[in-house]
């Protein structure tokens, strides 16, 4: 039996769930619809099917942050093929094609969004292995989502009502566009019509070779940035320039709407993009009175709302609204009209707002840090470092630092000077002092940095040594 070959696809920026999805942490690392993240899900979904570590497309600033949340949850080590910039889902695809058969096999890809949910694991398992025989014999099968309701959010695949085979596999007709309220309903009055999931399983030769046939142009450029790939460790940097320089396509666009070997086999898996606050509502647990809540909430007379809050918040007297409470921004929307989230972030976007693009807390392959105070002059921010982490060896040349530990033991590279410091005990960093924090122990760190000095910008920085190849 042909080998299993999970792809996730974890390049997305999920800007329509702002304020809690960002683009330094989108919403596939956010635990959204459970205990575990969103990319923890979809590899857990299909782990006991894989028949080899999952390869995982990501944008490069998001490597570390998928190789640990992937290792948290017991995955073997993933090949992170990382996408120097974004050039959508057919040459991310054909990246993966290329890094699975690059030993000379030709596995069968299942390719996911890592930003999905899908309530029935086992429905969804079982399509999978019904679609495999189609895949291995050489279609490119997708999986169509049986209606629920005439949903103008997604586009649709029209099926061949005879074309079907004994696992339920049916040719494609046709690929259509997102349909206006008039046209959705008539598709769901028809029949055969199935929303289209972005989920794939084929072989990988069979994906290249229809992408050579359809758009050589995108294959050639992939190729070429795959060549020239810097690979460190289990990451796989596509080479910029040439990634750079390929058209940016869908693989529906590129190749599904026209190749002759396209199949679709209908699902009912339980299935959400999670592309709304108001799809998040509809895939969350919800009360007697139709809210679903997060955190620490209070509703009095409140119906069908969702709140998310990280501090406690009452709706009192409302219905039908999103309110998503985070340490740096507030969401307050109706439910019908939170697609609308995708204008206030072009226009944090227009106005350079950091709060399109980081949390307060900002998360780094050592641990994170939150700017939990700031005024002319200063900065004062609260420090985590994981287990056995160590940031790099640096220096500023506009800030001094004091540095104060209150839980852990701290590890001091101070110019020529190495010294542990523990609980209650600090130091001071002086400007221009090469310095170095690490956690020694098997234990969190954390601690309290002040900063002082004339400009405080994460720009000023001058890294001599750093292990997560940043210097």
């Amino acid at each position: 039996m042909t080998i299993l070959q999970p792809v996730l696809l974890s390049g997305g920026s999920g800007t329509r769930l702002w304020p809690l999805s960002r683009e330094a942490y989108p919403k596939q690392f956010l635990p959204l619809a459970g205990d575990d993240t969103m990319l923890q899900a979809t590899w857990l979904r299909v782990a006991e099917l894989a028949g080899a570590a999952p390869i995982v497309v990501a944008n490069e600033e998001h490597r570390f942050l998928a190789a640990e949340q992937l290792r948290q949850v017991g995955a073997p080590s993933a090949a992170i093929v990382l996408e120097p910039v974004g050039r959508n889902t057919a040459p991310a695809i054909a990246a993966a094609a290329l890094q699975a058969s690059a030993d000379g096999a030709d596995p069968l890809l299942l390719v996911l969004p890592s930003d999905h949910v899908v309530r029935d694991a086992w429905a969804f398992r079982d399509a999978v292995r019904r679609a495999s025989a189609a895949a291995e014999a050489g279609a490119l099968v997708t999986f169509g989502i049986v209606p629920e309701s005439a949903e103008t959010g997604f586009g649709y695949i029209q099926a061949d009502p005879g074309g079907k085979n004994v696992a339920g596999v049916r040719r494609v007709l046709r690929f259509v566009e997102k349909p206006d309220a008039a046209t959705a309903q008539e598709y769901l009055d028809a029949g055969g019509y199935y929303w289209n999931s972005g989920m794939f399983l084929f072989r990988a030769s069979r994906y290249l070779q229809e992408l050579e046939r359809f758009r050589p142009d995108i294959l050639s450029a992939v190729r070429a940035a795959f060549a020239a790939a810097a690979r460190d460790g289990d990451f796989i940097r596509l080479d910029k320039e040439a990634f750079a320089a390929c058209p940016s396509d869908s693989i529906d666009y590129a190749v599904m709407e026209k190749t002759d070997a396209a199949m679709v086999l209908p699902v009912d898996i339980g299935w959400n993009d999670v592309g709304s606050w108001s799809a998040l509502w509809a895939v969350s647990v919800q009360d007697r009175d139709g809210n679903a809540r997060h955190g620490d909430v209070i509703t009095v007379d409140t119906r069908n709302s969702y709140a998310y809050a990280r501090r406690l918040v009452a709706l009192v007297g409302v219905d039908d609204i999103v309110v998503v409470e985070t340490d740096d921004a507030v969401l307050v929307a109706h439910k019908d009209q939170v697609q609308q989230v995708k204008e206030v972030v072009s226009r944090l976007k227009a106005e350079q707002r950091s709060q399109v693009a980081l949390h307060r807390e900002v998360h780094r392959p050592w641990g994170s840090y939150d700017s939990i105070d700031a005024d002319d002059g200063f900065q004062v921010k609260r420090i985590k470092v994981k287990p056995g982490a160590r940031l790099s060896l640096q220096s500023h040349k506009h800030r001094a630092e004091h540095w104060i530990v209150v839980r852990g033991t701290a590890r001091v590279t101070r110019d020529d000077e190495v010294f542990d410091l523990q609980a209650n005990e600090s130091t001071y960093i002086p400007l221009g002092a090469k310095h170095r924090l690490e956690n020694p122990t098997t234990d969190m760190l954390e601690l309290i940095e002040v900063q002082s000095g004339g400009y405080l910008g994460e720009d000023d920085i001058v890294r001599y040594e750093d292990v997560y190849g940043r210097s």
